[in-house]
């Protein structure tokens, strides 16, 4: 697939070592014991009490692991979550933290890594490149095929004293090794299966899309650099393999090679927003998830078309890579891309409108006033964003009025 030419940097920051397939978690506890013997697992109790982990426990045991669990994870990462992991950590004394589950367990093994390295609390770390040295080291395991957090290097707390979530973002989060078994993903719930879906979707085409920026070469490059070589490539290969299977997925979890598709999706997404970054679907989710308390993979496959539309007129070549990707031809590409967009996120039942989540029209001009705030991301975008298209994209989305997304 052809990336821009245009573009003659590039950046990548990953795990040391990633394994990827099927089975592949059987590879977990040779890793893990070749970091440390005192092992703190990070899950909830969902899934420690399926088969799997029941498996993976006993190798874990058997390589001469001596094995904690915290089983008391909670989606969106609560403080409180946080403080207690710490507490536990802080008894086991371990060598290696194990993160096992979706985002938000990935999310705390890190911090509690970055806790148990450094001195806390954690809020002194919210922002960017804040996270003076190396943590204890970090396995991740996803479950479902979503965040990307295995290689990315954020992790993102839910703190009573914020009315946002707030990030923590530096490389010394990206983990130690990742192993990414789709088959940890078949008792995802068709609900989660679908929202984290469509957030590994607007992942790559989020950061495809990302603003070109000429980095500066210091030791504190920005965590997201923008649109380069490295992040576009690996977003077009997680685009490939998304778009043809979230609503496989959705509707039929039996199927394997769309399970096996969907975390490699995941998996490569990860990756490329990692380093080239997500921007407005993120930003505008932070201020209405807030208000609507709905999922984070929901608002942001919801908000997708409508930032793809506003972004369009500087991306028309990049969503034409995607639809090379899908393999769409004819004499719009980027249209039909977007367009194949909007029948993705509905056929895995993501809403078309922030009407259909709750929204009033009135609430339009606070919410994208608040998005403005999350500067990282807005700043990422490939437009000039301030606060009128921030609303237009609002009003599109609310509306279902995609076209409204690019008049300002």
């Amino acid at each position: 697939m052809t990336i821009d030419s245009q573009l003659t940097h590039a950046v990548l920051r990953v795990p040391p070592l990633i394994h990827f397939g099927w089975g592949s978690a059987a590879s977990v506890p040779g890793i893990v014991s070749g970091l440390g013997r005192r092992v703190l697992v990070c899950s909830d109790m969902n899934l420690i009490g399926q088969p799997d982990f029941a498996l993976l426990h006993t190798t874990l045991v058997a390589a001469g692991c001596q094995v904690e669990i915290y089983s008391e994870g909670r989606p969106e990462l609560p403080l409180s979550t946080i403080d207690a992991a710490v507490a536990a950590a802080s008894r086991a004394t371990p060598d290696v933290i194990l993160g096992y589950g979706g985002g938000s367990s990935i999310d705390l093994a890190k911090i509690v890594a970055l806790l148990l390295t450094h001195p806390g609390p954690v809020s002194r770390y919210y922002g960017e490149n804040k996270v003076p040295g190396p943590l204890l080291p970090v396995v991740a395991v996803p479950t479902t095929a979503g965040t990307g957090s295995e290689v990315t290097p954020v992790a993102v707390v839910a703190d009573p004293e914020r009315e946002f979530k707030v990030g923590v973002s530096s490389p010394w989060l990206i983990p130690a090794a990742a192993v990414v078994d789709p088959a940890l993903t078949r008792g995802c719930p068709t609900r989660v299966r679908a929202h984290s879906g469509a957030d590994a979707l607007a992942h790559s085409l989020e950061a495809l899309t990302a603003g070109h920026r000429t980095p500066t070469w210091t030791v504190d490059l920005p965590v997201f650099v923008g649109s380069q070589r490295l992040g576009n490539s690996l977003a077009l290969e997680a685009a490939a393999s998304i778009g043809p299977n979230l609503r496989r997925v959705v509707a039929d979890a039996a199927n394997e090679p769309a399970l096996t598709a969907m975390s490699y999706g995941s998996l490569c997404a990860g990756m490329a927003f990692g380093t080239s970054g997500t921007h407005l679907g993120h930003a505008l989710q932070y201020s209405i998830g807030a208000a609507t308390h709905t999922s984070h993979g929901l608002g942001v496959g919801l908000l997708l078309p409508y930032v793809l539309e506003a972004t369009r007129p500087v991306c028309d070549d990049r969503l034409a890579q995607a639809a090379a990707a899908w393999g769409i031809e004819g004499p719009d590409p980027a249209g039909q891309v977007i367009d194949e967009v909007v029948a993705i996120l509905a056929g895995a039942g993501i809403p078309r409108t922030l009407a259909d989540i709750g929204l009033e029209r009135r609430e339009l001009p606070r919410l994208a006033e608040q998005a403005a705030r999350f500067e990282r991301l807005v700043a990422n975008a490939p437009i000039l964003a301030d606060d009128e298209v921030l609303l237009a994209i609002l009003h599109a989305a609310w509306s279902g009025d995609r076209p409204l997304a690019r008049r300002r």
